[in-house]
């Protein structure tokens, strides 16, 4: 079975952890010397509420919610500030339900702090298409489940067409017209993202809606229509709609004109299965950007599978926001913002995080089964600094100077980036 296929089930958090890590903390600050001690006491006087009765809550609470988000409710100690919304739930958006399949999204409208890309979660049933459309957005997606076959025209009149299926990727550049259908044995489902903040799914320009607001005149002369057969023409949007299997790949292939007319660009790559870019312990990282699936120009993307009690490193991305999608699993994370204020968040499968550009942070497999999930960027290229990396690369007596670590201690921090590290 695939790890992506495994059932999450989690273990409870244990209350007590955030109190525990908070006493350990202090205890290493004051090893550290007399500034690190005069910091930590003024950090647990800030939190010191929570750990007596201050904390307390006598009035109702969404027990089931505490318990998905017990980092949020009572942050860690090292919590300060405000950075603004970092998560948000498809599964507190409103699906779209229509013979065929349904949608939902989590746009800036949802997510504020997300100004550069949107998501959209779509399933369609076997036979069942998106209907052809295209829109003022760059598109790329991720199969997260069953089959699906794409279309999409180039502006030179050439096609591409394929398939695909669970953990491929397809991208298709802001106004190439496309189309998406389901296929055997259960259709699809798919996360759509998309390099504009404020996109929304219902915003696209359909072929239904377009010809229904033509004349009838108008489509004959471009057509060659004649009246009977313009009359069938749909006068309502299709979006999402029911229709037969087609055929092989070959058969559709070869129907629109074959080798000739086929695209010189792959707009589909198959990221699950390809060899993992890094492998570690903690587990393993495979990166997809315009250096291996070139007609990927705006939206690089990781995909990060973390093994219990293992951390994606302390990094930031120097070159753009981060929105994140959680497959499966149970994380945590924390984002470092200036001046002084820090934000930790849990999250679960179908969730969806933000990082700020240059925003330093971690996410940690906070449960008892792999958490994995996509890092998505508006750029060309994937890149983030490690700050293992970065200390490493100093001189010791520069480190020494800012951590109050000897020499010997910095020699224990990890030279090379680790992207992903072990418990």
């Amino acid at each position: 079975m695939s790890i992506l296929d495994q059932d999450q089930t989690e273990a409870p958090v244990d209350p007590s952890r955030r109190r525990f890590l908070g006493r350990t903390s202090l205890t290493l600050a004051a090893a550290i010397g007399g500034v690190a001690v005069a910091h930590a006491q003024q950090r647990s006087q800030i939190h010191a509420g929570e750990a007596d009765h201050s904390s307390s809550n006598p009035g109702p609470e969404n027990a089931a919610l505490l318990a998905e988000n017990p980092n949020s409710n009572t942050p860690p100690e090292t919590d300060f500030g405000d950075i603004g919304p970092i998560w948000y739930s498809f599964d507190l958006a409103r699906k779209r339900v229509e013979q065929g399949g349904w949608t939902h999204q989590v746009t800036q409208r949802e997510l504020p702090s997300s100004k550069d890309i949107a998501g959209v979660n779509m399933r369609l049933t076997a036979g069942s298409f998106r209907e052809l459309h295209w829109h003022t957005a760059d598109e790329w997606a991720y199969m997260l489940y069953g089959n699906a076959r794409v279309t999409v025209l180039n502006p030179d009149g050439t096609i591409f067409i394929d398939d695909v299926s669970k953990g491929d990727l397809w991208f298709f550049p802001a106004g190439y017209p496309h189309s998406i259908q389901g296929l055997g044995p259960d259709g699809c489902e798919f996360l759509l993202v998309f390099d504009e903040g404020n996109f929304s799914e219902d915003g696209t320009f359909l072929v239904s809606e377009w010809l229904a607001h033509t004349p009838d005149e108008v489509i004959a002369k471009n057509t060659g229509l004649d009246a009977a057969a313009i009359a069938k023409l749909p006068k309502r949007e299709l979006y999402i709609f029911p229709s037969d299997l087609p055929g092989t790949l070959a058969a559709d292939r070869a129907e629109v004109g074959g080798p000739s007319v086929a695209s010189k660009q792959q707009y589909t790559f198959k990221m699950l299965s390809m060899t993992p870019t890094k492998t570690s312990s903690g587990g393993e990282v495979r990166v997809v950007d315009s250096h291996n699936f070139p007609v990927s120009k705006s939206i690089a993307a990781g995909l990060v599978i973390l093994k219990p009690g293992a951390i994606r490193e302390l990094h930031w991305h120097p070159n753009a926001s981060e929105w994140q999608f959680y497959l499966a699993g149970k994380g945590r994370m924390t984002i470092f913002m200036p001046s002084n204020r820090a934000r930790t968040m849990d999250f679960n499968a179908n969730d969806v995080g933000y990082v700020p550009a240059v925003a330093g942070h971690y996410i940690e497999n906070t449960g008892t089964e792999d958490l994995i999930f996509l890092e998505l960027f508006k750029a060309d290229t994937f890149q983030d600094i490690s700050l293992n990396n970065w200390l490493r690369r100093l001189p010791a007596q520069m480190v020494k100077a800012h951590t109050n670590l000897t020499a010997a201690e910095i020699r224990r921090i990890p030279i090379e980036k680790q992207e992903v590290i072990g418990r």
